[in-house]
């Protein structure tokens, strides 16, 4: 996939998180998603974020008040953004084709974060936001190999995880089978997934 491929995964993702909330009532918007701790209108506010993001003194004091906290200075401003904006979904139509990027990411990592966030989304709700599978295998070859904040390929070293969808697998030992997009759930710390998961490696996901 070139750089063109990526952002046309981005826009349709937006969109389709756009189109999924417009049919969301206010009781949907705030039960809990697939990522904890965060309602599915706080990651929607999230994904929302990315193309509009803080300038740099506002981030300073943001940080300050999460106590350097990465995680918390994220949470709280998607919960703060989400209280505020009476429209999510015309603001992430609106902005679904941007390519503009907060000065800490690039766009490999919004195309794999968008797609983990589309489905904390959309699966609790019982909806389906589908992905194709070449991209959910680069984005699940990207967290396997990044590091933070997932540290997928130190917390699943001793399993092999191999994709039914798509020619990509990771690690090595007793195997783990499931679509690509499961598996990069998978990846990304969402253990919602594992009853759909199969093989001999799976019971040890409780102990990553």
């Amino acid at each position: 996939m070139d750089a063109g491929q990526y952002w046309k995964t981005i826009a349709e993702q937006r969109r389709a998180i756009a189109d999924l909330l417009a049919g969301c009532t206010d009781d949907e918007l705030d039960s809990p998603s697939l990522c904890a701790g965060w309602r599915v209108r706080d990651v929607a506010a999230h994904v929302a974020l990315a193309p509009q993001p803080p300038g740099p003194l506002t981030m300073l004091r943001e940080a300050a008040r999460a106590r350097g906290s990465f995680h918390r200075l994220n949470h709280d401003l998607a919960v703060r953004y989400a209280d505020t904006t009476a429209d999510l979904s015309t603001v992430l139509h609106t902005l679904a084709d941007s390519h503009r990027l907060p000065a800490v990411t690039n766009h490999r990592n919004i195309h794999f974060d968008v797609i983990v966030h589309a489905q904390d989304i959309a699966r609790p709700l019982g909806r389906v936001i589908p992905v194709d599978p070449e991209a959910a295998a680069r984005a699940a070859q990207r967290v396997w190999t990044m590091g933070w904040p997932f540290w997928a390929r130190r917390r699943l070293h001793h399993v092999h995880l191999i994709a039914d969808d798509y020619s990509w697998t990771a690690g090595t030992g007793p195997e783990i089978h499931g679509t690509t997009l499961d598996l990069l759930l998978v990846l990304t710390g969402r253990r919602g997934v594992l009853p759909a998961l199969t093989g001999d490696g799976v019971s040890l996901l409780g102990t990553t």
